[in-house]
């Protein structure tokens, strides 16, 4: 009897190498990004971001993984490292990290392209006929074989997930148009005066940065770029123009392969703002939070600190250790204070007679007795002083810490040692 054969859904898999974009800064997200990536910036109390496109690789069965680092990789490389290791590498499955080796003369990444680019060599020895390309900062669930799929059946060179945005907030997008089949017509990167889908006049279809290419095709693309002195090395900038011009290139809905889906509504979140940051995370202390993070048959992997239990302690008035519509991760302490609508990130301490409302208080945290922090970002690993106020006088806070426009205080242990008052 013959072994039986995967089937053209594993076989879609099998062949496909996925390379992660992980080496951007995130400039948007100013001082919580001085000293780390933006994909390693933590998330959801015990996660970081890129743990999203990660956990969606290995649950979708797309186990030969590059992650292509750059700017102040160290604590993602160590995270990737740890937290993806239990792959099989005698089954051929692995998650490499890459970081920037210049192979292409005494330079860095010039782009996400031509970060690919430079990353060839690895698609070749990964015998790869589809390259999967995605970015590393965006918190969404997907199954990858759905859309893999897809561009397999339309016979398309390039497939591009997208998803619909409101008009409004299109311009921070790559917006395409599409005709019936699906055929990308149009793209435009970042553009001021987006164009509506048809009989749709509030929203916009955008590029979610997520790319399907026959790699023969894309190794194609990439030569061709990076012999172009006036490109700037970008696939939303320069790549995709090309394609749509050329070629075909399809668009896949990613409500067909979403996996988080609110009513008709899938979930996809670009944090690259600080308000958009806290948003997401605070969307996650409601009770029907739009994304759902217990769902076993998804599970979003991560490195799992062998950390005590949550504790609260001291049940008096005035001196009562509670959380309220709150995320509490592993290894807190809440002793005697009060936490409302809020994210404690593991090993959070708040001290006797403070109160948190409305904040996120980054792994490590120690806030003292009688705080009061409202609607702000503590950074890890910050001191907060006994009786400090945060969040209480925006004009105040200004002159001591990072205040974006949506009224959320950035606290970092840079901000706190430079703040005289506190030296006092």
């Amino acid at each position: 009897m013959q072994p039986a054969q995967p089937g053209p859904a594993v076989q879609l898999l099998h062949q496909t190498y996925a390379m992660v974009l992980a080496g951007g800064r995130g400039s948007r997200l100013h001082q919580l990004t001085d000293w780390r990536a933006k994909p390693a910036v933590p998330f959801a109390g015990k996660f970081k971001i890129i743990d999203f496109a990660l956990s969606n690789c290995v649950n979708s069965g797309l186990r030969h993984v590059g992650v292509l680092t750059q700017y102040k990789a160290q604590s993602l490389i160590r995270h990737v490292t740890r937290c993806y290791a239990s792959l099989d590498a005698g089954l051929g499955e692995f998650v490499d990290v890459v970081p920037a080796q210049q192979k292409d003369g005494n330079r860095w990444y010039g782009g996400t392209a031509d970060a690919v680019c430079q990353n060839l060599d690895l698609v070749r020895e990964a015998q790869a006929r589809w390259v999967l390309v995605l970015a590393g900062d965006h918190v969404y669930k997907m199954d990858y074989g759905n859309l893999l799929e897809d561009h397999f059946r339309h016979g398309a060179q390039l497939t591009v997930a997208c998803t619909e945005v409101p008009l409004a907030e299109a311009c921070h997008f790559g917006v395409l148009s599409i005709d019936r089949e699906r055929r990308i017509t149009a793209f435009a990167e970042k553009p001021e005066h987006p164009t509506p889908m048809p009989g749709r006049s509030d929203v916009a279809l955008a590029s979610m940065g997520i790319y399907v290419f026959n790699a023969d095709y894309l190794r194609q693309q990439l030569l061709r770029d990076a012999a172009d002195g006036e490109s700037q090395h970008d696939f939303g900038r320069d790549i995709l123009p090309q394609a749509v011009a050329q070629t075909h290139v399809l668009a896949h809905d990613y409500a067909s392969s979403c996996v988080n889906m609110v009513g008709q509504r899938p979930y996809w979140r670009d944090v690259g703002t600080l308000d958009a940051y806290w948003a997401a995370n605070m969307d996650l202390v409601t009770p029907l939070p739009e994304l759902n993070l217990y769902d076993d048959d998804w599970p979003i992997r991560s490195v799992q600190q062998q950390l005590a239990p949550a504790k609260f302690v001291f049940d008096e008035d005035r001196r009562r250790g509670m959380a309220v519509d709150s995320v509490v991760a592993s290894g807190c302490i809440v002793s005697g204070a009060a936490v409302r609508r809020s994210m404690l990130f593991s090993k959070a301490r708040v001290e006797e007679g403070s109160l948190i409302e409305d904040t996120l208080l980054l792994p490590g945290v120690q806030v003292g007795a009688g705080a009061i922090v409202r609607r702000a970002i503590i950074d890890k690993n910050c001191v907060l002083p006994s009786g400090i106020r945060i969040g209480c006088d925006a004009g105040a806070d200004r002159q001591r810490f990072h205040v974006t426009r949506g009224g959320v205080t950035l606290v970092t242990p840079a901000m706190l040692e430079q703040d005289t008052n506190l030296r006092l």
